[in-house]
């Protein structure tokens, strides 16, 4: 019985054995050899594409997002990331998830706009229910945010309030672990930022709600929390490179961020033997609402960012994965560490 073998030619069966016919086996042979060369030559086409495509498809983090010069813009603080030009990347359409977090339980301050909003974002991508704070003036912020936990299916809350009055701080606690019936996760992001160029330019006013805002906020929060926090709960705090490498302009804000980053690491002390993890993410320049309302002077808000070795400021989704990891439970033996992102410049 004959029959045809691709890339080898007629073939003989006999006793149910497959033979070569005789009159055909040198071409046999050298048809193998050619369907054994088309079958390197295919596997190195293959190869070389995969490699070619997969090297089209890195993306130059230089390249990635907006450059110095920025238009001259300015707002009445605390600001609105609606308003700015270009608009602040936070993941709105980039943030995939994974259930990293799945139904957690977090509380943001900040949350409307800047690492705030890319954390509550992701957070609820990643399976959690997310209660967010910010300043009435705002709302219009918050409501963005709010539509976007709810759309990636989880509970969300909006509890509005200032932080600079230990009353409301003990109330957000309380309402947030009613809304969301527990807490799991405590991010203490809101910040207070204006830049000025001489101490003298400070009054005892605006130093004092800098204070308040960036140092006894999360104190508050954290002693009215603590109650609510068993084993495997977390604090994140965003500090600043401004802790270890303050900029003449802003003496008092780096002075909190020095503190919020000795916070971090005394309570990690404290409270890791009841298994609860403190850590904090220290930004560089960072393009939020803080910067065009006050927290940079207005020369060098037009070329914020551009003296990183990245020659741009970062984005606040780029630092949403972080604030993610620090929450996740894989994460678990990351106590005390301060995770930097600016761009290659400044130390955390």
């Amino acid at each position: 019985m004959e029959g045809w073998l691709n890339g080898v030619g007629p073939i003989l069966y006999v006793n149910n054995h497959v033979e070569l016919k005789e009159m055909n086996r040198r071409t046999a042979i050298g048809n193998m050899g050619t369907g054994i060369l088309a079958l390197g030559l295919i596997a190195d086409w293959r190869t070389a594409t995969a490699l070619d495509t997969a090297e089209n498809s890195l993306l130059n983090p230089n390249d990635k997002y907006p450059k110095p010069p920025f238009i001259n813009q300015s707002q009445p603080w605390p600001g609105l990331c609606s308003k700015m030009q270009p608009r602040p990347d936070h993941g709105e359409k980039s943030y995939k998830g994974s259930d990293r977090l799945k139904d957690k339980k977090a509380l943001i301050t900040g949350g409307d706009s800047g690492m705030g909003r890319a954390a509550a974002i992701a957070y609820a991508r990643e399976g959690a229910d997310v209660a967010i704070n910010y300043l009435p003036e705002e709302e219009e912020d918050a409501k963005e945010v709010i539509a976007l936990i709810k759309e990636a299916g989880r509970k969300a809350f909006a509890i509005p309030g200032d932080l600079r009055n230990e009353e409301f701080c003990t109330r957000l606690i309380e309402e947030a672990v009613r809304q969301l019936g527990g807490l799991n996760i405590l991010v203490n992001n809101a910040a207070r930022q204006q830049a000025k160029s001489s101490i003298l330019d400070i009054s005892t006013e605006e130093f004092d709600a800098t204070m308040k805002t960036n140092i006894y906020a999360p104190f508050w929060l954290i002693k009215a929390a603590l109650p609510h926090l068993t084993p495997g709960a977390v604090i994140i705090g965003t500090t600043s490179v401004q802790a270890t490498d303050p900029s003449e302009d802003l003496y008092d804000y780096a002075q909190t961020k020095a503190a919020t980053t000795n916070y971090i690491r005394s309570l990690a002390k404290q409270l890791g033997p009841k298994g609860i993890r403190v850590n904090g993410v220290a930004p560089g320049p960072i393009w939020t609402a803080l910067q065009v309302s006050g927290g940079a002077m207005p020369e060098k808000l037009i070329n914020f960012g551009g003296d990183t070795p990245m020659g741009r400021p970062g984005q606040p989704a780029e630092l949403a994965s972080i604030y993610v990891q620090l929450a996740a439970d894989d994460a678990s033996y990351a106590n005390g560490q301060i995770y930097g992102a600016a761009g290659g410049g400044g130390q955390p």
